[in-house]
């Protein structure tokens, strides 16, 4: 599978690209751990099948620390012990914000609870934004065929700069 286009060689392609990322510097700088954000776009982006997204945000945590027994558990994190309650209600909310058309529901009231109870309310619209936001990213990743392996940890940071 080749890539189909490459968005940031592209001048409209490049002029989002850089908007996209001025979006996610909110997250970024947000009061949300760096790590639950890491966890969460990771999940995302695995529902999503988004390698770019998986080897990008798998390199970045391992850079910033994260264990490799924790990122390799992302995938069954209910199955799990490795993660703390309020990055399991994270993990929840990315599941069912992301699977919004499996679940006519959307998020449940009980994730949301969860979330309300470890979360204030500038890291819930962190939550909330990241959410949407990684689930674009994987769309637009998964569209153009843009595909994971080649991806060092902070070349996202260098081209959006």
């Amino acid at each position: 599978m080749e890539p189909r286009i490459d968005l940031f060689s592209n001048e409209i392609g490049t002029r989002f690209a850089k908007r996209f990322a001025n979006a996610g510097m909110v997250i970024q700088q947000s009061t949300l751990p760096h790590s639950t954000q890491e966890l969460v776009s990771l999940r995302a982006s695995q529902i999503n099948g988004c390698g770019w997204c998986i080897d990008m945000h798998t390199k970045e945590a391992a850079a910033a620390g994260e264990t490799s027994v924790r990122l390799n558990l992302v995938a069954a994190w209910r199955e799990s012990t490795v993660f703390t309650e309020a990055e399991r209600a994270a993990l929840a909310l990315a599941e069912e914000g992301t699977r919004l058309a499996d679940a006519h529901q959307g998020v449940s009231d009980e994730t949301w609870a969860q979330v309300r109870k470890h979360y204030d309310d500038d890291q819930i619209a962190a939550l909330v934004g990241l959410v949407a936001l990684i689930n674009a990213a994987n769309r637009l990743a998964v569209i153009v065929h843009q595909q994971g392996g080649s991806y060092e940890a902070g070349m996202f940071a260098r081209m959006s700069g």
